[in-house]
């Protein structure tokens, strides 16, 4: 699981990514709120750990952007407000959890617990886009009715862009998704499986357009 951390204190930032790399997580963090909205948006993140005074972006204003960009990514915004309307608008905004400062560590990562296991949850329900069906982390897909197995590679990346269907996803977190032990894969092993996975889909209304600069989108002109 990869976290990001967004917090502008610098001894706060680095003692909760100490504390979350201990157990277990992989963990990134950001001092300001402009650079934590780019880095969500070309890398791929689990949850992400929000305070709300941040430079660049309010706390405010990235989790309300986020929420427009990535709709199913957990946030918990942690900060010292601790006024009703302050924790009102924060989950207004989009945040899924409040967790006030100060506070003790065990109950961060309690609350840590509890949204990745919301969002497993979550994203083991059905996804269905127009003619084509299927449960995340199988590889077992559904196209016009007839069960298609698909590669490992061509699984994830399908998988990766059917949860942001209509949106911009980035080679980066492309890479991020298909890439295993740490290997990276190269920008040609990416187009291979994309156009392979373009073929396959093609006869079924399902389109993998490229945005050159920017990543690929997965569209359909089917509803369903």
């Amino acid at each position: 699981m990869r976290l990001l951390i967004v917090e502008d204190d610098r001894e706060l930032r680095e003692a909760l990514t100490g504390l979350l790399q201990q157990s277990g997580y992989e963990v990134d963090a950001c001092a300001d709120g402009r650079d934590a909205f780019n880095t969500l948006l070309t890398r791929d993140y689990d949850l992400a750990i929000v305070d709300l005074t941040l430079p660049g972006m309010s706390g405010l204003a990235l989790v309300r952007s986020l929420r427009r960009q990535l709709c199913g990514l957990p946030i918990l915004v942690v900060t010292a407000r601790d006024a009703l309307e302050d924790r009102v608008s924060g989950l207004d905004a989009g945040a899924d959890d409040y967790l006030v400062k100060p506070f003790e560590m065990p109950e961060l990562e309690a609350r840590v617990r509890a949204l990745l296991r919301r969002h497993r949850a979550d994203r083991d329900a059905e996804i269905r886009i127009g003619p084509l069906v299927l449960v995340p982390g199988q590889p077992r897909v559904t196209l016009g009715g007839t069960s298609v197995d698909l590669p490992a590679s061509e699984s994830a990346l399908l998988e990766t862009l059917a949860t942001r269907v209509g949106k911009v996803v980035s080679k980066q977190a492309i890479a991020d998704r298909l890439g295993k032990g740490g290997n990276v894969p190269s920008d040609t092993a990416i187009e291979i499986c994309v156009h392979r996975l373009r073929r396959r889909l093609g006869p079924f209304g399902l389109k993998v357009r490229t945005l050159r600069g920017f990543g690929y989108m997965l569209e359909t002109d089917v509803s369903g």
